[in-house]
């Protein structure tokens, strides 16, 4: 038996979603199409041609989704608000029906006790606004400033914790440069002016959000520990690459005001000169760093070129390497990763949120020994001195897990997709043990 160990009093539990994964009704009431919503009708692009179309019928049972949460004891529930249900072409009339229903989700929260904690954007962008050339055109970062005064009037004063982006690194990633998630571009020129536009339109709503609302704002994003697959120089060389790459680009951008120097390395003549102007307005102060964790990754360069690491994701995953077990989706379970992050992380002087971690697993017992093992990770980083101030499981419910459809299950909450019936997991009651009396 281990020793028990305290969580901060302060210390957030919860879970999270995401507006396409589990909503539905995508264009009810007004709303206007999204960027997924497009991507899911385009055939051959998702598993099994599934769609978030109904998803977890949320937009229609969040009652019924908060009575549960209540039950498990969560204190905090962060979900993303979906752009286009509220602004149907980006810009300009807002639809009230749209908004209507995020007042009513954070009204029933606050009844219950559970703190909100919003996210601007999680990867559904207006198609309107993708047909003016999305996140290439450098006015996004105009109606992404204006899409977030929106949201922070009609909620600023009753949502404690806000987030402006989720995974800017997929974003590009999967959208810009390799197709896989919408908009499905492949461009190695396209990535880099994504990644900043992202950027500087993080920045401005933080600034927004300055002079709007007087609580906590912060930047989430996914990290991966970075291993070499060998002490060969080219794969050393390769590692510090594809770290830069997917764990320091966003955050040295956001919080030091300079994306790392291997950028131009990566892309060669791909990369721009950004203006100074631009880096000022995307380094504002942040309240929390959001962090996402699922996996760590061996790296090999395999004769790639530099530019062509990046066009291999950043260079080449050796999963001969890896030696713990692996989820449904091929991911390592490395909860190791997690405590040396929020470690090496906190050099940025900004409390840490855990913000997403879970599995993918038909095996619930495999669900409760990932939950313990990275809470215990947690823990350790907490006692090293760490300020991580929260930890929102990935994710309440089982969802639509993007390209892969419905699938991958990582909820801790069951959904049956055919008759929409909820059923709490066993590893869902035990994490609620731990709520309840806030230890391991």
């Amino acid at each position: 038996m281990h020793n028990a160990v305290r969580f901060p009093d302060s210390f957030l539990w919860g879970a999270a979603t995401s507006a396409y994964q589990i909503e539905g009704s995508p264009l009810a009431d007004g709303a206007g199409p999204s960027i997924w919503q497009r991507f899911t009708h385009s055939p051959g692009l998702t598993a099994n041609g599934e769609t978030g179309d109904t998803a977890c019928d949320h937009y229609r049972r969040w009652e019924s989704d908060i009575a549960v949460m209540r039950e498990l004891g969560l204190n905090a529930y962060r979900f993303s608000i979906s752009w286009s249900r509220v602004l149907p072409n980006g810009t300009g009339t807002v639809n009230e029906r749209g908004l209507d229903f995020y007042r009513r989700l954070v009204d029933g929260l606050l009844a219950v006790g559970i703190a909100p904690n919003v996210t601007l954007y999680h990867w559904d962008l207006p198609a309107a606004l993708d047909d003016r050339g999305g996140w290439l055109n450098r006015d996004i970062a105009d109606w992404f400033a204006d899409y977030a005064r929106v949201m922070f009037r009609a909620l600023g004063d009753r949502v404690p914790m806000w987030a402006t982006l989720n995974e800017p690194w997929v974003v590009t990633d999967g959208g810009y440069l390799h197709g896989v998630l919408a908009p499905g571009h492949r461009n190695l020129y396209e990535a880099p002016i994504a990644t900043h536009n992202l950027m500087r339109a993080h920045g401005t709503a933080v600034q927004v959000y300055r002079a709007e609302a007087k609580r906590a704002i912060g930047l989430v994003v996914n990290l991966e520990p970075k291993y070499a697959a060998s002490q060969r120089d080219e794969d050393v060389v390769a590692t510090r690459l594809a770290d830069a790459y997917m764990n320091r680009q966003y955050l040295d951008a956001a919080c030091l005001g300079s994306y790392p120097d291997e950028m131009r390395e990566i892309f060669g003549d791909a990369w721009p000169e950004w203006p100074a102007a631009d880096m000022a307005v995307i380094k504002q102060p942040l309240d929390f760093i959001g962090v996402n964790y699922y996996t760590r990754d061996f790296v090999r360069n395999s004769g790639y070129t530099l530019a062509g690491l990046v066009g291999d994701a950043e260079a080449e995953r050796d999963h001969r390497q890896q030696r713990g077990k692996l989820n449904d989706l091929g991911w390592e379970v490395y909860p190791e990763g997690l405590a040396q992050f929020l470690r090496e992380y906190s050099r940025y002087k900004i409390p840490i949120l855990i913000t997403e971690n879970g599995i993918p697993t038909q095996r619930d017992d495999d669900r409760w020994v990932f939950l313990f093992m990275h809470l215990w990770q947690v823990a350790r980083a907490i006692a090293d001195g760490v300020d991580c101030v929260g930890y929102l499981h990935w994710s309440l419910i089982d969802n639509f897990e993007w390209a892969d459809g419905y699938k991958a299950r990582f909820g801790l909450i069951e959904v049956d997709f055919e008759t929409q019936e909820r059923r709490i997991r066993p590893s869902a009651w035990r994490y609620a043990e731990i709520i309840r009396r806030n230890e391991l």
